[in-house]
């Protein structure tokens, strides 16, 4: 699995001119990718991950502030524009496994006791946010 984490002082997203997510910070913007072979373990370890992760002010996570986190499905991150002009999305899960897999990160976030809100799976979203630092991650979760 892949995650693009940014730092955010407030984020949102819509989809079709209506607000289906958002949050006030300080928290975390986070957009997931998901690749063929990833699996519920990881999604639990991208989670635990996201929650300790200590990018907030004084070098707090989500965890010691409660801060709230804006997960975004996102099978771009898998897209491979090495050759050509013209991006693979080879890499990238079909929806059928991707989206059980984003939905765990979701929940085992929620399990751990985080506000989390969300984007709508498959749809054309429209991603607003105020990058606080800026801060920008890039988390990878291998099949260990």
């Amino acid at each position: 699995m892949r995650a693009v984490v940014q730092r955010v002082s407030e984020a949102g997203v819509t989809v079709e001119g209506r607000v289906v997510g958002e949050i006030e910070g300080p928290g975390l913007l986070v957009l997931v990718g998901v690749t063929h072979a990833d699996t519920p373990a990881q999604a639990r370890r991208l989670a635990a991950k996201l929650w300790g992760l200590r990018i907030l002010q004084d070098e707090r996570s989500c965890s010691d502030l409660n801060a709230p986190l804006l997960v975004i499905s996102q099978f771009t991150l898998y897209g491979d524009a090495r050759k050509g002009r013209r991006p693979s999305w080879i890499a990238a899960a079909p929806g059928e496994v991707a989206e059980p897999l984003v939905d765990a990160v979701v929940a085992e976030l929620r399990a751990l006791g985080a506000k989390v809100e969300t984007g709508v799976f498959g749809a054309d979203m429209k991603v607003a946010l105020v990058n606080d630092g800026p801060i920008t991650l890039i988390l990878e979760i291998d099949g260990v």
